[in-house]
Formats: structure tokens, C-alpha cells, sequence
């Protein structure tokens, strides 16, 4: 016996002349559904998807042979965190109802998730030992990183929030060092292939000494391109070494394992590229002073060989003073120029890096200028801002815009958008203005 006749015959039933409305009927029914069967997850495609003025979702989830009616409250879909799309798969958690209205069957969504993550997972395991068994992910085969880059590549997208950590690295840390941006979206279905034609252009180009992989962190769907075959087997490829920096901490992609390096976020991507401007100069720094020590150590055991030498002469004694006078002006002369060469260099590097810092100012203000002209252009073509001036737009159910009012119907429900808030009507007559 079903969930639903046992509950009935617990409760039991009208006697056979009881007579019922319509409307305690369909509460009777309702009721039988809300409580003999419980919540529960259904796993199917969305189709009729709208999204009404009030914040509610009205929706259908079908499989290959059945469909059945949803809606998701308000409260519930704020939760969310995303939109779901029109013939995307989704797992619904759900309690099943009746409309009582109109006696409609129907479930009430409570939550969503995208279904297909184990399907992902799987398939991530699956190239990944692939590539493991080809060597790729060899940790041997991995290229030792330049010591000291003078041009670094990034390959991400320009709106990506990744690629401004990277420049505020940078131009933080080493603003000596050039910073060139090889442009390419980091999430969608055509990502993967254009990230791999922009490590194929950095290739071509050849005029960086190291690669940057960044992206900022998402779900597993959002990181999804960078788990692509095609992609992981450019980086290995790549004739420049290549840092990995994808996600947050916590995520790991197939491009982490096949880089030179894998770095936790961007930001560290960035910073393990190079050495700071105080990292690089304190390392210039003590080889000159690793220099000088070891020169005064050469002059002083030659000057010791030196009183060695004088003390087993019985003459000539002027000779060798003439030869200690010499090892001593030799010692003079030595000793200024390698600290006049080590100020010399203390200078170029700082004039280098308040050439760089005027460079990237200007360069801001005028990325600055350029943005607030696109922000005013997109003000300018915002189709909402008519709507201010008292004209509307005309929805039909499914959400299409009504161009001519012949594809009307009589008597169809349309929504009506305003420049503030929405209405409904029924259309009960359509004329057209020729």
C-alpha cells in the first residue's frame, strides 16, 4: 500500500454519502500529499522558468518521460546563490502539495543544487591519473623557475579580481619587473581553448621569462576549465615555466599538477615569482660586501706571504719594502672603487624603480579615464532608463518581450515592467496602429 493510502486509511474515510466541495476535497488531498509523503530530493531538467515580480520562482522539472510543476518561495530562492538555467540539470529538495485553487499537483522547492558534481569529480580522478601514468604530473619533469625574471606573463581574464592582485603585487613588490597580459575568459565552455591559444601566443611571442595561470576562487563548475586535457597538456609543453595560481588554498586543478609550480591563490602566484626591490637589493648587496671580505682576505694572506718572504731574506731589505709599499697602495686603490661601484648601483636601482612607479601611475589614470567614459556610454544604452521617462516593457508568461500587438491573445496574462515595479493584466483586445 502507497504512503498515501495508509495515511488515509489511518485517518479514515467519508462515508460513501458524505458529500464534499470542491475546495474540501482538494484540502483533503493536499494534506494526504503534505503529510504521507516526506521531503525528498528530485533530480531533473528546468523548463517554463519565471521569475516573478514578487521573487518567486515558477518553474517545471521533467525527465524523459514524466514532468511535474514547481514553485520556490521567495525566502528560499535569496538562499540560492545563483539562477538557474533553462535546461540546466539540477537536484531539488522538495515537499510534494497540491495547489488547491485549481487542483493542481505540484512540488514546493525548499533548495537546489546543481546535480552532476560526483560525474565531475570522477572525471577529474580519471585525467589525472591518465596524465600521472604519461608522466606529466612527474615532479622531476617540473623546470626550475628564472631567478631574477626581468618580464613575467599572466594569462587570465581582464575583469578577472586575480589580475588586479597580480598588478598590486607587482608593482608593490617589484615594479622593475614588466608585467605583460595575455587576455583569455577563466570560466564558461570556450575558456579552456582560449586560455590555450593564449599560452600558445605567449610561446610565439617569446618575450617573457615566466608564466602566471591565475583565476580568482569558485564552485567546481566555475573552476571546471582548468581540469581540461587540452589545456593541461600546453602547460606541460609550454617553453616557458608556468605558476598555477587557481582558487583559494583549498581548491587543487589538473593545471596545478601539470605547472613548474603550483601557488595557493593569485596573490601568492605573484609573489613567488620574483624577489622583491629590497629582496633584490639586499642580495646585490652581500655579493659586494661577500666581494670586498674576499679580497681583504686575499691582500692580507698576501701581505703575510709577504713578512714570510722578508723574514727568510738576508737582503736586499729596500726591495722588499718597495714591494710591501706597492701591495699597500694596491690596497687603497681597491677599496674605493668597490664602494663607489656599490653606491653607482644602489642609485640605478632606485632611479629604475621611480621610473617604473611614474610609468604605472600614469598608466592607471588613464585605464581611469577610459573606464569612466565605458561607465557613462553603458548609463547612456541602458534600455531601463527609458523606462524612467514613463514608457514600460510588455512581458509575455514565458518572458518574451510583446513587440507587435497582434501576437497577442485574448485572453492572455502579460507582466507589465515599469520604471519602478511590475503589474499583470489580461489582454482583452489587441489593435494594430496601421
Amino acid at each position: 500500500m502507497s504512503l498515501i493510502g495508509q495515511e488515509y486509511e489511518q485517518r479514515g474515510s467519508p462515508q460513501d454519502d458524505t458529500v464534499l466541495t470542491v475546495s474540501q476535497l482538494n484540502r483533503q488531498v493536499a494534506r494526504l500529499l503534505e503529510t504521507g509523503i516526506p521531503r525528498l530530493w528530485v533530480v531533473g531538467e528546468i523548463s517554463n522558468f519565471t521569475r516573478a515580480a514578487s521573487g518567486h520562482w515558477y518553474f517545471s522539472i521533467k525527465d524523459e518521460a514524466a514532468v511535474v510543476r514547481a514553485v520556490m518561495f521567495r525566502g528560499r530562492t535569496q538562499m540560492v546563490g545563483f539562477v538557474p538555467d533553462v535546461g540546466g540539470r539540477y537536484e531539488f529538495r522538495v515537499q510534494v502539495s497540491l495547489y488547491e485553487p485549481r487542483g493542481d499537483f505540484q512540488v514546493q522547492v525548499e533548495s537546489v543544487r546543481r546535480a552532476g558534481r560526483g560525474d565531475l569529480h570522477e572525471a577529474f580522478l580519471r585525467l589525472k591519473d591518465r596524465l600521472t601514468q604519461e608522466g606529466l604530473i612527474d615532479p622531476s619533469r617540473r623546470r626550475p623557475l628564472p631567478a631574477m625574471p626581468r618580464t613575467v606573463g599572466v594569462v587570465t581574464s581582464l575583469a578577472a579580481a586575480a589580475l588586479r592582485d597580480v598588478l598590486s603585487v607587482m608593482a608593490r613588490r617589484a615594479p622593475h619587473i614588466r608585467v605583460i597580459v595575455y587576455p583569455a575568459p577563466v570560466q564558461g565552455r570556450e575558456a579552456a581553448a582560449q586560455l590555450c591559444a593564449a599560452l600558445d601566443q605567449a610561446a610565439v611571442r617569446a618575450e617573457v621569462d615566466l608564466l602566471l595561470l591565475v583565476r580568482g576562487g569558485g564552485s567546481l563548475e566555475d573552476l571546471w576549465c582548468f581540469n581540461d586535457e587540452a589545456l593541461a597538456r600546453r602547460i606541460a609543453a609550454s617553453p616557458v615555466p608556468v605558476i598555477s595560481g587557481v582558487g583559494h588554498e583549498t581548491d587543487f586543478t589538473i593545471a596545478d599538477f601539470v605547472a613548474d609550480l603550483r601557488a595557493p591563490t593569485p596573490t601568492a602566484a605573484a609573489e613567488l615569482c620574483c624577489d622583491s626591490r629590497d629582496q633584490a637589493l639586499g642580495r646585490v648587496q652581500g655579493a659586494l660586501s661577500q666581494l670586498m671580505r674576499d679580497q681583504r682576505r686575499r691582500l692580507e694572506h698576501a701581505a703575510i706571504r709577504l713578512d714570510r718572504a722578508t723574514a727568510q731574506l738576508i737582503s736586499p731589505a729596500q726591495r722588499l719594502r718597495m714591494h710591501r709599499q706597492r701591495l699597500d697602495a694596491a690596497y687603497e686603490r681597491l677599496l674605493p672603487p668597490l664602494w663607489q661601484r656599490l653606491r653607482q648601483h644602489e642609485q640605478a636601482v632606485l632611479w629604475a624603480s621611480r621610473r617604473t612607479q611614474a610609468g604605472m601611475e600614469r598608466l592607471l589614470q588613464k585605464d581611469g579615464r577610459r573606464l569612466a567614459v565605458a561607465e557613462g556610454t553603458l548609463r547612456a544604452l541602458d534600455p531601463r532608463a527609458v523606462l524612467t521617462r514613463g514608457y514600460s516593457i510588455v512581458h509575455r508568461s514565458d518572458g518574451s518581450i510583446v513587440k507587435n500587438a497582434l501576437d497577442l491573445k485574448i485572453p492572455e496574462r502579460i507582466d507589465i515592467e515599469f520604471g519602478q515595479g511590475w503589474a499583470q493584466a489580461d489582454v482583452v483586445r489587441t489593435d494594430s496602429l496601421l
